[in-house]
């Protein structure tokens, strides 16, 4: 005999008058739900309203500061003084905080401290000087710390217990992600998603879902405006569309490996060789700064918003993939702040755009698709990335979109642009870390059995 979920299972051989008897004792889960809904409903609101007003803060501050050096292209050779101060900013005042996102993923998996405020003025003020004077850098990473700090900080406040904190936090990160690119389906999944490869957290799913929707409408609300790309004809699925797409994620998720495990390769070179933290960006700001401005590299630099536009609409460089995944590469593993996100979308748009005439698929298609798959790839985040396609270019789009993220996914291996995200299932059944390895233990994990 079937019985209702929150029930004894006793109650399913027992007597109608002893039945009510342990329902008043033993109440179902649902009649609880309410509460515990309406305490997330006001939570998730007010960290919506504090991600959403702090990324429409830094939204309008990157416009000005990628308006002021496209007039002022002198700046450029200011960057290794901006990386210097940078720098020394993080070594006096935020080595605490300077894992960034990865401090987030750990304390979300391990509560151990509240995140130090000091994380968002830090990073904020850190992402708009790498803009403001060339350093090829994103966003979303600036974004998801200030939405993930601000959130922490009502921890105390709310005497919140360690498996409620790591809601919180999953909130901020959805929050930031949602107000920063405008698609709140996506950043409510990517929250649920980045943390753990191959498995999601539901339990925040409703909290996640309200924070990323109210944030982006708080944006919104505070005048951001997110760029719009469009994919104006999607082709009738045949087999060979449906290849071309599998062999487009195939080679995206490579991308999206190669720029994974190259910053992060970069990046431990460079803290070998160079001791001290300051001087890392300020000689990666004097390469960065001499190929820009002898070489005319401009469009590899920033976020690169006007050339993924530009793969939208008409045929571009087949290297300008490749040397925004240097420029950006080298930008991170130098210790500019911001995001990888962004530049992957620049990659990604590039690439698939490229590879159209190969394949013989429309290029804006390609474009859209790489735009999301490298992501999926470098992230490990399929659904969420799959999702942001239908959100940014239309659902028409979702059965290429989920082919080329799943490919991408696959291809990508067990790196990542995350160290700290773990390892929860197999994405397929040869050389399989352990379970609850870490991405930035993957190496380790492979030199020990290869």
């Amino acid at each position: 005999m079937a019985f209702q979920q929150g029930w004894p299972k006793a109650a399913a051989a027992t007597p109608a008058h002893k039945t009510a008897h342990m329902f008043i004792k033993h109440p179902p889960e649902t009649l609880f739900l309410p509460q515990r809904l309406a305490r997330w409903l006001l939570i998730s609101c007010a960290v919506a309203l504090l991600a959403g007003t702090a990324s429409a803060f830094f939204l309008h501050a990157l416009d000005w500061a990628t308006n002021t050096r496209d007039n002022h292209r002198w700046l450029i050779w200011l960057l290794p003084l901006a990386g210097f101060a940078v720098g020394w900013a993080y070594l006096r005042y935020g080595q605490s905080v300077e894992a960034g996102n990865n401090l987030l993923i750990d304390e979300i998996h391990d509560p151990s401290r509240i995140i130090p405020l000091r994380m968002a003025p830090l990073v904020l003020g850190g992402t708009v000087i790498s803009h403001l004077f060339g350093a090829s850098v994103g966003r979303e990473g600036t974004a998801v710390q200030m939405g993930g700090a601000l959130a922490d900080q009502l921890t105390r406040l709310l005497r919140l217990a360690p498996g409620e904190r790591r809601i919180l936090l999953m909130v901020g990160v959805s929050a930031g992600f949602s107000s920063v690119f405008g698609t709140p389906l996506a950043g409510a999944v990517f929250a649920l998603e980045v943390l753990t490869m191959g498995r999601m957290r539901y339990e925040a799913l409703f909290p996640c879902l309200v924070a990323a929707i109210v944030a982006d409408q708080v944006g919104l609300l505070w005048g951001v405006h997110h760029t719009h790309y469009s994919v104006p004809f999607v082709p009738g699925m045949s087999a060979w569309n449906l290849a071309a797409t599998l062999l487009a994620g195939v080679l995206f998720g490579l991308v999206g490996r190669v720029f994974a495990e190259a910053t992060h390769r970069l990046g431990a070179w460079v803290k070998r060789r160079v001791a001290y933290a300051p001087l890392r960006p300020l000689l990666g700001g004097v390469l960065i700064a001499a190929v820009v401005m002898g070489l005319g590299a401009d469009r590899y630099i920033g976020l690169g918003i006007p050339v993924i536009k530009e793969a939208f609409v008409q045929p571009v460089a087949a290297y300008d993939f490749a040397a925004k995944l240097a420029m950006t590469v080298g930008s991170l593993a130098a210790g500019f702040k911001g995001g990888e996100v962004t530049p992957l979308f620049y990659i990604g748009a590039t690439l698939g755009n490229a590879l159209a005439p190969l394949l013989q698929l429309p290029f804006p298609l390609l474009a859209g698709l790489g735009f999301v798959a490298v992501f999926a790839g470098a992230a490990n985040t399929p659904i969420a990335s799959t999702i942001m396609a239908m959100e940014l270019f239309g659902g028409e789009i979702g059965v290429y979109a989920g082919l080329a993220c799943v490919a991408s996914y696959l291809f990508s291996g067990y790196s990542g642009i995350y160290k700290a995200q773990r390892i929860g299932h197999a994405k397929h059944r040869q050389a399989v870390p352990p379970k609850g390895t870490t991405v930035g233990q993957v190496e380790g994990w492979r030199r020990d059995n290869y």
